[in-house]
């Protein structure tokens, strides 16, 4: 697959929040994370650029989907490590001590701190690739999401990104849960 490739595919129709400006936000930031190597910001970079290439949401293994065809088509030398970051972004679980996937996840979840407005026209896009799944079964659904997410004890596994987002991130999913609920 060539840039090109990975842009038509980011492009393609019913993707509403999964898309390319979703891969800008994350490369924008990536780039105000200070202290990374070089090999460091190589690597995300591709993960990031990876991360949702498969996206249907019929399916259960986008995640797993994208890591494989990532794993075949990044330089050999970033391919285990790319292709384990894209398996993160599935429960957004990162172990202790894992930097690469604290960030790859905090980034992949830093559009939950967003503003309320930019937040609402997140959450409408998600409804809008869901929109196959009946309302009750949708509401039920994305809320069991967002209260695994309220559940932990840090939204973002980053430490940046958890003292800077998490507050805003918890605001933003309460008021998104309140309104399923509704």
């Amino acid at each position: 697959m060539t840039h090109d490739d990975l842009v038509a595919a980011y492009s393609a129709p019913g993707r509403h929040y999964h898309d390319l400006r979703h891969v800008q936000d994350c490369l924008t930031w990536l780039a105000g994370v200070a202290g990374l190597s070089a090999g460091d910001r190589e690597i995300l970079t591709a993960a990031i650029w990876w991360h949702d290439v498969v996206y249907d949401p019929t399916r259960a293994d986008n995640e797993e989907q994208s890591a494989v065809l990532a794993e075949r088509h990044v330089a050999p030398e970033l391919r285990d490590e790319v292709g384990r970051l894209i398996r993160l972004s599935r429960t957004h679980d990162v172990a202790p001590g894992d930097r690469r996937g604290a960030l790859l996840v905090s980034i992949d979840l830093a559009i939950l701190a967003a503003d309320d407005v930019t937040y609402d026209a997140y959450a409408r896009a998600i409804r809008r690739e869901y929109a196959h799944v009946p309302d009750e079964v949708y509401r039920a659904g994305r809320a069991a999401v967002l209260e695994r997410f309220v559940s932990r004890p840090v939204i973002y596994p980053d430490p940046g990104f958890a003292a800077a987002l998490d507050e805003k991130a918890r605001a933003n999913l309460a008021r998104e849960l309140d309104e399923l609920r509704t």
